[in-house]
């Protein structure tokens, strides 16, 4: 069968001050309607139903987690004692779903993105469990890049389409990953047509994978491996946070993907954002005749550009053009709106500086 497994874990510090340790991005509604945890799984069930979606998160949010979502079972929602990157978190859940099911088929995806054509992201998936479920194939899901953008990694694909990935949705080989460009390498691969931006989305059989775990990271594999008789038992929190604390903090990238052969990948286009700051909440929003996002009890006079979001006071910006105002009970943060995917900076220095309360 297949099965989704949303990765839920992180702490989404680029939106801070709303994003904090204790209600982190994905718990969050930042675009209107549903939280993303909540509108990820939702645009899932017509692929997977709510039975076979689990959700991977850090144990202080797994009733956060159950709450948002109260279709998911107890055993739905894998808490990890510890942080650790990607790499241990989809180890986990395969080595969770292949004691269950020998022949199952992981769709691994984080929890905080945004599709707008569901229908589109949905055919590209079933052609990636297509390509994924009679094949030892490591599928990830690339999209068809839009612009030079500088904020995403690449992946480079073979194709027999001149350079060009073509009308039809199927999967390709990958050549190579590339990490997030300069604008002129950017605007390079753009050109070259045979490069599309890394979504973090994976398709893969669960033995598959684990099967490249035990030959490029053998020490998350042994660390899972000797556990598999404690999954699904009342020994399973003791186990697994026993695996945790032997695995190193690496992401599924660089541990497998990026060192494995057969890897696939198939380029689609279905109105797909990471939302990885505030300038792309910006973006994505709806603007008035300045151009201008207010949410909340906000008022602008001479101001253009600007995305402006208080929580309950009233917030006033004169004569200020292409910032990010966000203001909380406690915090406000005001930047430039380039200047958005700094604020993860600022977190860590506040973190390293006794500021944790703020964090």
């Amino acid at each position: 069968m297949v099965y989704s497994v949303i990765m839920a874990g992180g702490i989404g510090s680029r939106f801070w001050p709303r994003s904090r340790e204790v209600l982190p991005k994905q718990f969050l509604n930042v675009l209107g309607g549903a939280t993303l945890l909540q509108s990820t799984c939702a645009r899932m069930q017509d692929i997977v139903p709510m039975e076979q979606t689990y959700v991977v998160t850090h144990k202080r949010y797994a009733e956060l987690t159950r709450s948002q979502l109260p279709g998911l079972q107890q055993h739905q929602v894998l808490a990890e004692p510890i942080s650790r990157n990607t790499a241990p978190c989809i180890a986990y859940a395969a080595a969770r779903l292949r004691a269950i099911d020998d022949d199952a088929v992981m769709i691994a995806l984080p929890a905080d993105h945004l599709v707008r054509d569901e229908e589109a992201f949905h055919r590209v998936l079933e052609v990636a469990v297509a390509a994924a479920r009679n094949s030892d194939a490591l599928v990830t899901i690339g999209i068809t890049p839009t612009h030079p953008e500088t904020g995403y990694g690449y992946i480079q694909f073979e194709d027999d389409h001149g350079g060009r990935a073509g009308s039809e949705l199927r999967a390709h080989p990958v050549r190579t990953f590339a990490e997030k460009p300069n604008i002129a390498t950017a605007e390079r691969f753009l050109d070259s047509g045979d490069f599309v931006w890394n979504s973090g989305i994976f398709v893969w059989r669960a033995d598959a994978i684990l099967g490249r775990f035990r030959k490029h990271l053998p020490k998350v594999y042994d660390a899972f491996d000797s556990i598999v008789g404690a999954l699904g038992t009342p020994q399973e929190v003791e186990a697994v946070a026993g695996a945790y604390h032997k695995c190193p903090r690496i992401s599924i990238d660089y541990g497998v993907m990026e060192r494995s052969g057969g890897v696939m990948v198939v380029p689609g286009s279905f109105g797909w954002s990471d939302i990885g700051d505030w300038r792309a909440v910006y973006d994505l929003s709806d603007k008035d005749r300045h151009g201008n996002v207010l949410r909340g009890p906000a008022v602008v006079q001479d101001t253009s550009r600007c995305y402006v979001h208080a929580d309950s006071r009233l917030v006033v910006c004169v004569g200020v053009h292409d910032v990010v105002v966000v203001d909380t009970d406690d915090a406000v943060l005001v930047c430039h709106r380039e200047s958005a995917q700094e604020v993860r900076h600022v977190v860590d220095w506040m973190r390293a500086h006794r500021w944790q309360d703020y964090v």
